[in-house]
């Protein structure tokens, strides 16, 4: 019986390749991939901190430091790849769709709260990458 919202057998199938293989059952078993994953997607899911996985997926740590190791190794971007284009490649995908993320589009300073009338002064990633527009010299009466 899958639970609302976890992985139906379909998804998982679709997923469980793309995964690294499942350790040996030398010394303590592993975690089972399946588990690990419905963990993540949990957290993910909520945004609760790791501390509060309930406890149907295991230990906290578990699922914490699977994700981060397979973060790390590069496993989700590439999982992400290889589903994207097996669904692309059955026509799923609609490219001519595109979202932005808001969280990294500057807003004009008046709508991020500046005070009306304040000097706006380009930013130093700015000013980084164009030549200087003026220079400075030594101030008039520094003798050094």
């Amino acid at each position: 019986m899958v639970r609302e919202r976890e992985l139906t057998d379909d998804q998982w199938m679709a997923l469980d390749p793309h995964l690294p293989p499942q350790r040996a059952a030398t010394g303590r078993p592993a975690k089972d991939h399946r588990l690990i994953v419905e963990a993540i997607l949990w957290r993910l899911r909520t945004g609760a901190p790791w501390r509060d996985l309930p406890d149907r997926y295991g230990p906290w740590q578990s699922g914490y430091t699977r994700f981060r190791r397979w973060q790390q190794a590069g496993v989700w971007a590439r999982a992400l790849a290889a589903l994207q284009a097996a669904a692309d490649a059955r026509g799923e995908l609609d490219w001519s769709l595109h979202f932005l993320d808001g969280t990294v589009i500057r807003a004009h300073p008046h709508a991020a709260g500046a005070k009306k009338g304040a000097v706006i002064r380009p930013s130093a990633a700015a000013r980084a990458g164009s030549a200087p527009s003026s220079t400075c010299g030594p101030n008039a009466g520094d003798d050094r």
